[in-house]
C-alpha cells in the first residue's frame, strides 16, 4: 500500500507551483477573452496577403483591430462589430490585394450580447459551486466534506484558467463559451472523483475505525486510485485523438477538457490528504 500521506507535502509543492504560475499568469497576461464575452467579429481567412497588408485595408476602412492571428496556415481577424456592408466591401478590397482570398467563416456579436453571456457564465458556476458544496455536505453530514470539495474545484479551475491565460498570450487562444462548457465539466470531474474518494473514505471509517487516521486516508485513496486512473485514461486517449484529428474549431475546447480531467484526476486525492 502507497503511503500517500508521507508523500503529502510532495503534493503540496507541485500543487504550490501550478497555482503560483497560473495565478501570476491571470494578473500578468490575463484571459484572451473572445467576441462571445465582449462582442466584435471573428473572421478566419485564407489569403497569401501579409498581415501588414490586411491591417492596412481594415484601417483604411476605419474598422477598429483587435488582434490578426495566423491560425494553422489561414488567418484570424478579430474586430470591432461590423456590418454586412462593411464586410462586403472588405471583401473586395482583400480580393483587389489578393484574387485568391477564401471567407472559411465569419461571426459577429453586439457588446451588449458578450456582456449579458459573461454574468449568465458568472451566475452558473457560482450556482454550480453552491449546489455541489451543499449535495456534498449533506451526503456526508458533514460541512468539511462539501468545502474540501469546494476548494479542489478551485485548485482545478485556476489551473485550467492560468493554462489558457498562457496559451492566450503566447498563442492566441481565446476564451469562449465553448471554453465555459469545459470549465463547468471540469466542475463536474472534479467532484465526481473527489465523491468516490469521499465515499470510500467513510466506509472505511466505518469498517476500521480502530486503525489510525492516516491509515485510513491511505486506504481510502488505495482502493479508489486504480479505477479513477482507468476510467480517466480511457477518456483522455478518445480526447487526445479528437484534438490530433479534429477540426480547428474545436481544438482548443478538446485541450481544455484534457488539461481539466488530467488536473482532476490528480486532485481527486490531494484535498483528503490535508
Amino acid at each position: 500500500m502507497i503511503d500517500y500521506i508521507g508523500l503529502r507535502k510532495y503534493y503540496y509543492i507541485f500543487s504550490g507551483l501550478l497555482l503560483t504560475v497560473s495565478i501570476f499568469a491571470l494578473l500578468t497576461f490575463k484571459l484572451n477573452v473572445g467576441i462571445d464575452f465582449l462582442g466584435g467579429t471573428n473572421w478566419l481567412v485564407t489569403t497569401t496577403a501579409t498581415n501588414a497588408e490586411l491591417e492596412k485595408i481594415i484601417t483604411d476602412a476605419q474598422i477598429e483591430i483587435q488582434r490578426i492571428n495566423t491560425i494553422e496556415g489561414d488567418t484570424l481577424l478579430s474586430l470591432a462589430p461590423i456590418s454586412v456592408n462593411q464586410k462586403n466591401s472588405l471583401v473586395q478590397q482583400f480580393k483587389i490585394s489578393d484574387p485568391t482570398f477564401v471567407e472559411k467563416s465569419f461571426e459577429t456579436l453586439g457588446p451588449s450580447l458578450g456582456r449579458e453571456l459573461l454574468i449568465k457564465t458568472l451566475i452558473a458556476v457560482a450556482l454550480a459551486s453552491l449546489v455541489i458544496m451543499s449535495y456534498v455536505s449533506y451526503q456526508f453530514s458533514e460541512s468539511v466534506f462539501g468545502i474540501t470539495a469546494i476548494i479542489a474545484m478551485l485548485h482545478d479551475v485556476l489551473i485550467l484558467l492560468g493554462s489558457f491565460s498562457i496559451l492566450g498570450h503566447f498563442y492566441g487562444v481565446q476564451v469562449d463559451s465553448l471554453f465555459v462548457t469545459a470549465l463547468l465539466i471540469t466542475l463536474s470531474f472534479s467532484v465526481h472523483d473527489t465523491v468516490v474518494v469521499f465515499d470510500r473514505f467513510r466506509e472505511v471509517r466505518g469498517t476500521s475505525s480502530k486503525l489510525p487516521l492516516n491509515e485510513q486516508i491511505n486506504l481510502a485513496i488505495n482502493s479508489t486510485m486504480v479505477r479513477s486512473i482507468n476510467n480517466s485514461i480511457s477518456t483522455v486517449f478518445m480526447l487526445l485523438a479528437v484534438f490530433l484529428l479534429g477540426g480547428v474549431t474545436i481544438k482548443w475546447f478538446v485541450l481544455a477538457l484534457l488539461i481539466g480531467i488530467v488536473i482532476g484526476t490528480y486532485s481527486y486525492h490531494l484535498f483528503l490528504l490535508h
